[in-house]
């Protein structure tokens, strides 16, 4: 019971920081630019408000926790709640960076126990490194974090992609670390290459009124948010699991004391 509140605990400290500092470096880095191509989506729909058109508006909502707010013209009762934008927007944002966090921070302690235990903040800074890689880097490098307004393929294909990617790179990632033969290194870099040999979903068209530097700035700004994201939370959840790992030993010790006598 004690090592299951620790765990619980320890996931719940460092995702509370690492997701109140994931808000913090988005409201001055992604914010500004999804607040930008807000413009250019509201200026390209303008003309087909009538028709109710919500299709680059749904494949908006699907790139980042702050989904881009809709045109008043669009709004159709409850379903089209949104946090208005300021405070309440960022405090709705913070509320779904720690829950997410929190829940990153218990996959990976959770991983870590599996495997050994995390036994302090350079063996939590590899274990975030690698949350980077299998739940960023790699799905990104097919499915490129998009803007408002931007054309993106169907979502169910999307998502399947997605955890597939992530499936092979951990995979593939847990074969080189702990594999130590040169088979199974080959072996993890096949399953990791896999899903980009198949290629990610594609989007129908490539026209969009957002500017090329606009995207090229906000996909460099998500990929460094999420490093520094992943590279604290490891390192906190490795440094608050040590701590808190103190008294486990002595519970577990003392019926082999016992057993000695």
């Amino acid at each position: 019971m004690s090592l299951f509140r620790n765990i619980v605990l320890a996931a719940v400290i460092a995702g509370f920081l690492s997701g109140l500092l994931l808000t913090l470096m988005q409201s001055v880095t992604t914010v500004p630019l999804i607040l930008q191509a807000e413009v250019y989506e509201k200026a390209e729909e303008a003309p087909a408000a009538p028709q109710h058109d919500h299709g680059a508006a749904a494949q908006a909502g699907t790139t980042t926790a702050m989904a881009a707010p809709q045109a008043d013209a669009h709004e159709h009762g409850a379903e089209a709640w949104e946090p208005a934008d300021g405070l309440e927007r960022t405090l709705y944002t913070a509320a779904a960076d720690v829950l997410a966090a929190i829940g990153f921070a218990l996959l990976l302690i959770t991983v870590s126990e599996s495997l050994g235990t995390l036994s302090g903040w350079r063996q939590g800074f590899f274990f975030g490194l690698s949350g980077f890689a299998v739940f960023s880097l790699a799905p990104g490098l097919g499915l490129a974090p998009e803007l408002p307004g931007m054309p993106a393929a169907p979502l169910d294909p999307r998502q399947v992609w997605w955890v597939v990617t992530a499936v092979c790179t951990a995979v593939g990632l847990g074969l080189i670390a702990y594999g130590r033969t040169a088979a199974m290194a080959a072996l993890a870099v096949i399953i990791m290459v896999a899903p980009h040999l198949y290629g990610a979903p594609v989007a129908p068209s490539h026209e969009t009124a957002v500017p090329g530097e606009l995207y090229a700035r906000f996909v460099s700004a998500v990929f460094s948010t999420n490093f520094v994201f992943w590279a604290v939370l490891g390192t906190l959840c490795g440094v608050v699991r040590a701590r808190l790992r103190a008294g486990e030993p002595m519970l577990i010790a003392k019926p082999a004391e016992v057993a000695a006598r």
